[in-house]
């Protein structure tokens, strides 16, 4: 499995990144008991290593697809006030949103309101200014932006800034537009993987034009509320829902200073505003995996159970060994293995919160975890050591799934 982690989402965690591969002996996968006693070594390495790592609060969910396995809550929400973390905390997802993004366009494709296919400039003229040096701007597709093949940079801002009057992303479309005539395309598009955000910016436009109505708003009324996501929300927190918030933090010097509970992405929101609590992120899984949302089988959902499988086929290459094939799809990650089992995720980086999920379909399990402190330089004695943990997390979360019942 190979986790990638884009620190492009927000403007103090710009273009840098990291990726995290590792190997683990293939074993046939089985039907098993869905049980917290599988998962118990997962578990054990979580508490522990957020201890170690000497991070303020992080939350864990193991799911089957009619609710939580087991979970696991360590540390505070916010330190100073006291609040520990418990499944309503409320987290900031980054990049995860990024797969609610892609659902949306999906199911505008569904009711017949676009194709996948078609060229980002029938929705978004505006980037005809794009200098393309392999071609005409028309030959660049939604599915390019989906898939991160399109050809755009991975930052959004394309310079630096860390005076305290800068926004934390461009506030307004217009600020995106007078940089369009300098942006540039960096590859032929389809041809492979950059991770780009503000690729995911122009879908969440297209959705907005689209529905005539703001990105938010459509996604509150089509996404989220089919799926009783009743807690979740993009950007600012309302007043009512403010005691549940989880700040982040970002060591300095060695101790982890709060960074405040509430920052604004901007018109950036739909490649990484959502905030939520693992309660309703379990109800999203939920739906990934096929299950109930909000104890109704089969839904209402926002998307079909085959334009969903549809977004797990792979479209471009992330990178392959022996062992796995790594891809993205229509706005998910992929690992594919040799014996035809697959994993589904996606991971989050934005001011200090991280989190990362992932799907195993064949046993309709999944695993979602999230924490709210990181470190501003990545370094690899650095602590938090991201990179450790999430590796640690995905070995032990695809031996549990993929293992023989012997285990």
């Amino acid at each position: 499995m190979r986790t990638c982690v884009s620190r492009g989402t927000g403007q103090g965690a710009r273009s840098t990144g990291y990726c995290v591969a590792f190997a683990l002996a293939l074993v046939p996968a089985t039907s098993f008991a869905q049980n917290g006693a599988r998962f118990s070594d997962l578990k054990s390495f979580f508490t522990q290593s957020v201890a170690e790592e000497g991070i303020v609060g992080a939350g864990l969910y193991i799911l089957g697809p009619n609710g939580v396995i087991d979970s696991a809550f360590v540390g505070f929400a916010d330190r100073d006030a006291g609040r520990k973390t418990n499944g309503a905390t409320i987290w900031h997802w980054a990049s995860i949103t990024k797969t609610f993004t892609a659902i949306a366009i999906m199911q505008l494709r569904d009711r017949g309101r676009l194709a996948i296919d078609d060229p980002i400039l029938k929705y978004v003229p505006e980037l005809s200014e794009v200098h393309n040096p392999f071609g005409p701007m028309s030959q660049v597709t939604l599915r390019q932006l989906l898939s991160h093949s399109a050809g755009f940079r991975s930052g959004t801002w394309p310079w630096g800034g860390d005076k305290p009057w800068h926004p934390f992303e461009p506030t307004r479309w217009s600020q995106l537009v007078a940089m369009i005539p300098y942006t540039e395309i960096e590859f032929p598009p389809g041809s492979k993987f950059q991770y780009s955000n503000p690729g995911y910016v122009f879908l969440g436009e297209t959705i907005a034009r689209l529905a005539g109505e703001d990105f938010e708003v459509y996604m509150q009324k089509n996404v989220l509320s089919p799926l009783g996501m009743t807690h979740s929300y993009y950007d600012i927190t309302p007043y009512h829902l403010i005691g549940d918030r989880s700040n982040n933090y970002y060591v300095k010097d060695g101790k982890a200073v709060a960074n405040g509970l509430d920052f604004d992405t901007g018109i950036t929101t739909s490649n990484g505003g959502l905030n939520a609590p693992l309660s309703d992120m379990a109800r999203y899984l939920q739906f990934l995996l096929g299950g109930q949302a909000d104890g109704r089988a089969g839904g209402p959902y926002p998307l079909s159970r085959a334009s969903l499988e549809e977004m797990w086929k792979p479209v471009v290459s992330t990178g392959s060994t022996a062992a796995r094939k790594g891809s993205v799809g229509l706005g998910f990650f992929i690992t594919d293995y040799p014996d035809g089992d697959q994993m589904i995720g996606h991971t989050g980086s934005q001011a200090a919160f991280r989190s990362l999920f992932w799907v195993h379909p064949k046993s309709q399990t999944a695993m979602i975890a999230v924490f709210n402190t990181a470190t501003e330089s990545e370094g690899a004695d650095a602590k938090p050591r991201m990179g450790r943990l999430f590796t640690g997390i995905n070995e032990r979360f695809e031996a549990a799934v993929r293992c023989a019942s012997s285990c």
